[in-house]
């Protein structure tokens, strides 16, 4: 995902699967007082998850290509 960053591209890829593997974790576990869950908290959990599988599957195993 940040070929440009050359050496650096493994770690930069690793703190952005940490990242985005808390932002979606915290999103969807997230609940409120009721303990009803926010559908816009749902909706950007899934969609870091989303991204946290690309990188993963993609740049950091290299397991499929997606374009």
């Amino acid at each position: 995902m940040f070929e440009f960053a050359g050496y650096w591209e493994g770690p930069i890829n690793i703190i952005f699967l940490i990242v985005t593997a808390g932002i979606a974790v915290h999103a969807i576990r997230h609940r409120d007082k009721d303990g009803k869950s926010d559908a816009v908290r749902l909706l950007f959990g899934c969609i870091a998850a989303v991204f946290f599988m690309l990188v993963l599957f993609q740049d950091v195993l290299g397991l499929v290509t997606f374009s």
